[in-house]
């Protein structure tokens, strides 16, 4: 008798692509799998015997392509740029009009405009899908966010639905307590279209400049205890822990509450005393920092957690400039209950200031691209699966359906309530950094970003006055309509000059 075919398949047998594929699996769809490493391919296989929908492996591309049922779906999870190009060019040939490929990975929005053009004219349909969550969420419970050709969404949607993160429908809250085998069932999924061709791949970039800002600024939080108040590990972790029960509330908080109070099991030393202090990246969040500056969009809160990560990298030129370099040396005299909320409410404050950046940059590229994002429902998909999953993204989305066409999330009259009743706290963290020598990037940008936001004239007059000097670049007048430009010839020694 011949096998079924299958639901769908997925090519890349890495652990991103392994877990996805058990998780599809886990929900009764039939897949298929291949990966360059036959050996690799069959060892799958052969571990996960019994999966509700069945896992089938293929020795060969061709094969592989013949045990899909039609239209075919595809799902690609190899490293992004020419690896994934590469796979495409060899599906092409063994393909049928109206087949689908779904690029899975972390790809430059760019490429996916690039390749869905390019399928679309050859009678091939492309979704280029964000997957965030890491391998835990690849496992059992993603956020997806697709975009693409919209009709094929239709029939994939199923699928994507059934293997999103969920939450309640009431709170909003992630479910959690999946299982191998034993999928969460109900509640809301954390997918939905997104956008013609590459809105999903963008979306999902920024979601992850927002990760490098959240993470970033929790940081900054731990080191202001530990270097102001001189909080060992464990108690910074308890009180994360107790952040985590209020408006903080979200993974990253959670992880690092963990983090702090876990022991290195060699050295018995606090865990994180013993990390070197030097991040890697991935890319995601330099491209983030690069949209929002070739778009003209603020976004310097995301764009100084990428510069914290590059300078974290030269360590050895840090440890050789603390030794020459100094800075103040005082020791902090004040309360230490009053000063910790204080910088929870830096760091609330902050997150708002960031996450704002992160949608107006999202509402540019929309213009920019011609996309139609709907920014309320954005967030929803975030609530859940993905890394920044948190109880904050429930209040943008009900910001959005206060209002769909709002600016920017500071004008929310719950954002901008937060930040009156905070920002004296937020300034006093921000001063107490500069007055201490700590390091506080993202507090200090995303106050910059505040202050600039409501402040209705800028020194950015006496700026295009000094271009105009210099470069002949002209200037706008405020007695005049915008638009409407005046130049001057510098140096006039008969123009008038002020009086004293």
């Amino acid at each position: 008798m011949p096998k079924a075919p299958s639901d769908i398949g997925l090519i890349g047998l890495a652990v991103m692509g392994q877990n996805l594929a058990l998780n599809i699996a886990d929900h009764g769809f039939k897949i298929s799998v291949y990966n360059r490493t036959t050996a690799k391919t069959d060892a799958f296989v052969a571990a996960n015997p019994d999966t509700p929908g069945g896992l089938e492996g293929s020795k060969t591309l061709k094969g592989f392509v013949k045990s899909l049922s039609s239209p075919r779906k595809i799902i690609i999870l190899v490293q992004a740029g020419r690896a994934t190009d590469a796979v495409i060019d060899g599906l092409v040939p063994l393909l049928d009009k109206n087949d689908i490929i779904i690029d899975g990975g972390n790809a430059l929005w760019t490429d996916t405009i690039r390749r869905e053009k390019e399928l679309r004219a050859k009678g091939l349909r492309f979704i280029g899908s964000g997957v965030s969550g890491g391998e835990e969420g690849a496992r059992f419970g993603p956020s997806l966010m697709p975009g693409g050709d919209k009709e094929a969404f239709k029939e994939l949607a199923p699928i994507w639905k059934a293997i999103a993160a969920k939450v309640d429908r009431k709170t909003g809250k992630p479910l959690e307590g999946a299982e191998p085998g034993k999928p969460i069932k109900g509640g809301v999924p954390c997918t939905a279209y997104i956008g013609e061709n590459g809105a999903g791949h963008y979306v999902k970039m920024v979601h992850n400049g927002i990760e490098y800002g959240d993470m970033q600024m929790i940081c900054e939080a731990y080191d202001l205890m530990k270097g102001l108040l001189g909080l060992k590990a464990r108690e910074m972790g308890e009180i994360f822990a107790e952040w985590n029960k209020g408006n903080l509330d979200s993974f990253l908080v959670e992880i690092t509450a963990d983090i702090l109070q876990q022991k290195d099991p060699a050295s018995r030393k606090a865990f994180v005393d013993v990390v070197l202090d030097t991040a890697g990246q991935k890319g995601t969040g330099k491209w983030t920092a690069n949209s929002a500056l070739s778009m003209g969009i603020a976004a310097p809160t995301i764009a100084e957690s990428v510069f914290s990560r590059c300078l974290s990298a030269v360590k050895e030129e840090r440890v050789a400039a603390s030794k020459i370099l100094k800075g103040p040396k005082k020791k902090f005299k004040g309360g230490k209950a009053a000063l910790i909320a204080a910088i929870r409410d830096a760091l609330y404050c902050s997150k708002i200031c960031s996450y704002a950046q992160g949608f107006q940059l999202m509402r540019e590229a929309q213009n920019e691209y011609d996309w139609k994002l709907n920014f309320g429902q954005i967030a929803q998909i975030w609530r859940g699966g993905c890394i920044i999953r948190a109880a904050f993204l429930q209040k943008i989305t009900e910001a959005y359906q206060r209002d769909k066409k709002l600016a920017n999330l500071l004008l929310d009259p719950y954002f901008n309530k937060t930040i009156q009743d905070a920002q004296d706290s937020w300034r006093k963290v921000v001063a107490l950094s500069a007055e201490y020598g700590i390091p506080a990037p993202t507090f200090s940008s995303a106050l910059a970003y505040y202050d600039g936001y409501r402040a209705a004239r800028l020194p950015a007059n006496l700026l295009q006055a000094q271009r105009d000097y210099f470069g002949a670049h002209t200037y706008e007048r405020v007695d005049q309509p915008r638009g409407k430009f005046f130049h001057v010839d510098w140096p006039d020694p008969k123009r008038p000059q002020l009086e004293a």
